[in-house]
């Protein structure tokens, strides 16, 4: 189907006396007497329409139709093979003992079905992540490495679901079109639409921060390592091992294991204790649950959201257990979205990877699994205080390196001590969290951040790497490029590899964020200034989440989005509060904020 939705997309936006009427109405915007987000509508309709290639001569409409289609076909082909191959890359294990580390419940999780011809043996699926949770309690080094190897190789040894060709050719098809449509590469057509809005802008946070993040990473290893060589070891620190030993120094400096967190933090609590709690003291809103509505999957709900008026809001879907059949990560979907001209309520889900516990056991979530709902629900909310005229517009159909931001924000919840205390009670017993084991909890929130940020930047500078490229320098060893892309950037740390390497990085190869993986780091400069601003004011109170439902969550793409930001914060945004929060602030300052968008 993907040709044809290109194809379709392609009819509009080449479509000759279409444009011509477009291009007349936008000609005469500023005497047509439209209100302000009508005339927005025009312009951005003009701009979507011109970016689309419709100033272009007829032959090069049909080169552009027949890029957009294989184009289309190579997002699909890279998705499936991703998918296919982390299903297959599943880690077969034969006796129990080489699971020692993964608690029962975990390696009742593995046990394999009868169905799967493997009974007796345990089975390790893969994330699509190349780190994998299992390494951090896993004690066999061998299956560490195993796990660690398969997950790096995944779509690059040959083989039916081999992803090198296709990244390549989509790289070389991203940058013939750009040329095509009048941009120096890929990355030029894609920011120049975005609020970084160039690539010299996106180039410099990313080199700003590299050599402090890798410092800090390094720094992390060297500790590491002394743990290694005290229990004598015999072994460098690798890829495999960061996770497992990481817990050690935490435990050692922080008196803190992460699994004593997951009985605190059950599924049901953390959403309707945890998440909806904070949305109802913030903004006034109340849950229903609708057992009454048809689901795709028995695991699925959904809940009647009401607003603070009484009247109702919207319809929230929670999907959030992992199965085969799903692509990995965590997103937020507006199967309806808001729209006074339709009169349509937002329809809005979250959809999760959470492993299934075995039946009858509860669903115990990892601290970032916890966050992850937080930040999900902060998209829905995005969806669901949607308040505009045009479908356009409506919820986060925002720039792609500003949608994030709102749901980053969602996040500090997660941690509020009154949100805190309402949801992270044991499972068993209902106790509260104990006060020693939060504030340490609260203390690692900075642990690990060299390896965090790194992983991540290593991930954005391969994608910036890959659409930066012109034409003819795209390259055909897939591999080799990557490797040395890592090596220019100052990334290149072995026992910490990218978030994603090139050929399961569906961001940046299948999904909506070509050239724009950066935007969850541009976002939260945004959103660590936001974090800021509702602490100076008070924290959890209505005004506050109020004003910023007003002035930006329900204004969607509306308005330009550092506007949008301005009129919720009342200044221009500032990177300070973001190195504090990532422990950077020692190691690299950083004097360059995000500039404001162009007139």
């Amino acid at each position: 189907m993907a040709p044809k939705f290109s194809a379709h997309s392609d009819a509009i936006h080449l479509n000759g006396p279409l444009f011509a009427r477009i291009e007349a109405l936008y000609n005469d915007r500023d005497k047509s007497g439209l209100d302000p987000e009508s005339k927005w509508l025009l312009e951005r309709y003009y701009k979507d329409f011109v970016r689309a290639g419709a100033k272009l001569s007829e032959a090069d409409k049909t080169k552009l139709r027949a890029m957009n289609s294989e184009l289309a076909t190579l997002q699909t082909t890279f998705e499936q093979n991703v998918l296919k191959e982390k299903n297959a890359s599943s880690i077969v294990v034969n006796d129990r003992a080489e699971l020692a580390g993964l608690s029962d419940n975990e390696i009742a999780a593995a046990a394999a079905a009868k169905a799967d011809g493997k009974e007796g043996k345990f089975v390790i699926r893969l994330l699509n992540t190349t780190g994998q949770p299992s390494l951090a309690s896993l004690q066999n080094r061998a299956l560490r490495e195993k796990i660690m190897q398969t997950s790096l190789a995944r779509n690059s040894h040959g083989g039916e679901w081999d992803n090198k060709e296709v990244v390549s050719r989509t790289a070389k098809l991203r940058a013939e079109r750009a040329t095509l449509l009048g941009y120096a590469n890929h990355a030029a057509y894609q920011l120049e639409d975005q609020t970084a809005h160039d690539v010299p802008t996106v180039n410099k946070l990313l080199a700003d921060l590299a050599p402090a993040a890798v410092a800090n990473a390094k720094h992390e290893g060297a500790d590491m390592q002394t743990i290694i060589d005290q229990e004598k070891g015999g072994f460098q620190l690798a890829a495999c091992d960061w996770d497992f030993y990481s817990e050690k120094v935490r435990k050692a400096r922080y008196a803190f294991d992460e699994s004593q967190l997951k009985p605190y933090f059950e599924l049901n609590h953390v959403i309707t204790d945890g998440v909806f709690f904070a949305a109802g003291k913030l903004y006034g809103l109340t849950f229903k649950e609708r057992k009454d509505l048809p689901v795709y999957l028995p695991e699925v709900r959904i809940w009647e959201v009401t607003d603070r008026d009484g009247k109702p809001l919207a319809l929230f879907i929670g999907d959030y257990y992992a199965r085969p059949s799903k692509r990995g990560g965590a997103w937020m979907n507006q199967y309806v979205p808001q729209s006074g001209l339709f009169g349509t309520k937002p329809v809005v889900a979250n959809h999760l990877n959470i492993p299934k516990p075995p039946a009858g056991e509860p669903t115990l979530l990892t601290y970032d699994e916890v966050r992850t709902a937080f930040h999900e629900f902060g998209h829905a909310l995005h969806g669901m205080f949607s308040n505009v005229k045009y479908p356009r517009f409506s919820g986060t159909s925002v720039p792609r390196d500003f949608v994030e931001y709102p749901s980053q924000v969602n996040e500090m919840w997660a941690t509020w001590p009154e949100i805190l205390k309402n949801y992270a009670k044991h499972y068993k017993t209902g106790e509260l969290m104990p006060g020693d084991l939060l504030d340490k909890m609260l203390a690692a929130e900075k642990f690990n951040q060299g390896f965090k940020t790194t992983e991540y930047l290593a991930a954005t500078l391969l994608d910036q790497s890959w659409h930066q490229l012109k034409p003819g320098e795209v390259p055909t060893d897939t591999l080799a490029f990557e490797a040395e892309a890592l090596k220019k950037a100052g990334v290149d740390y072995p026992p910490v590899p990218p978030r994603y390497r090139s050929t399961y990085f569906s961001h940046a190869f299948a999904g909506g964020y070509s050239a724009g993986y950066y935007s969850y780091l541009w976002s939260e400069v945004l959103d660590a200034d936001s974090v800021e601003w509702f602490k100076k004011h008070g924290g959890l109170k209505r005004e506050n989440g109020d004003h910023f439902r007003e002035t930006l969550l329900s204004r969607g793409g509306s308005n330009d989005a550092m506007k949008l930001f301005r009129n919720f914060t009342g200044g221009d945004p500032d990177v300070a509060p973001l190195l504090k929060r990532r422990g950077l602030d020692k190691t690299a300052p950083l004097e360059a904020a995000p500039p404001a968008p162009p007139k």
